[in-house]
């Protein structure tokens, strides 16, 4: 299946056509779905991983010129007045020059910024998959062990509850990291990302633990088919 479509400034967006099927089958047609929208949440997180690297790159960049240029800035001028070197304070001024349009390169690009929205943004969106996976488990067995509740279409009810849930939750996720770019954009960088507040309570990983297959499908491929339908009750 192919990646998200892409809104402006190439910010995620699952514009994918609703797969369309025939519900004479309803485990069949959900199963179906449950693929899709696990496959949506994984393009995703993998799209802002992907996007988080070269940010890094360029904050990496544009970090160690600030460095680099603030202690040429300070030492030149010193080496010059010790008398070490000559005719060197010329340069340390323009060092001092780089090192102020590295910082404000960072500020007024975003890439410090932006590459930390793309981790808080991704681990969200994961951590929000870890949890439908389990929801969706719940279901299975529920239908599997019973005594079942309720009648077929109310689970299939149930199920795509589920679905719709998770989509949506992960829709809102994409629409605060885009909100957040675009009032970056808008004022110029600073301040603490709002997707990054948003993913304040996952803070504590490490970037090295979101990875876009770290809650993808199992190897065997194993699906839960749902609902089962019931045979009529006994009269």
């Amino acid at each position: 299946m192919g990646q998200p479509e892409m809104q402006p400034e190439g910010r995620p967006h699952d514009g994918r056509a609703f797969p369309l099927g025939d519900w004479g089958e309803p485990a069949a047609r959900l199963d179906e779905l449950y693929r899709w929208v696990e496959r949506g949440a994984l393009d995703t997180a993998e799209w802002y991983l992907e996007d988080r690297v070269w940010k890094r790159r360029c904050a990496w960049a544009l970090r160690t010129g600030t460095a680099v240029g603030a202690l040429a800035g300070a030492a030149l001028p010193l080496l010059d007045l010790t008398g070490a070197v000559d005719d060197v304070t010329p340069w340390g001024y323009l060092a001092l020059l780089l090192a102020v349009a590295c910082v404000a390169g960072d500020r007024f690009f975003g890439m410090t910024s932006g590459w930390m929205r793309d981790v808080a943004t991704a681990q969200a969106v994961q951590r929000r998959l870890q949890a439908f996976q389990f929801d969706w488990a719940s279901e299975c067995v529920r239908e599997v062990l019973g005594p079942a509740e309720g009648t077929a279409s109310e689970a299939a009810e149930r199920c795509l509850g589920v679905l719709r849930r998770f989509t949506e939750d992960v829709t809102e996720l994409v629409r605060v990291e885009t909100a957040d770019w675009m009032l970056e954009f808008r004022g110029g960088g600073g301040g603490v990302p709002l997707g990054v507040r948003m993913a304040q309570g996952g803070a504590g990983r490490s970037e090295s633990a979101v990875s876009a297959g770290r809650f993808s499908p199992a190897a065997n491929g194993a699906r839960p088919n749902m609902p089962r339908q019931r045979p009529p009750e006994a009269r």
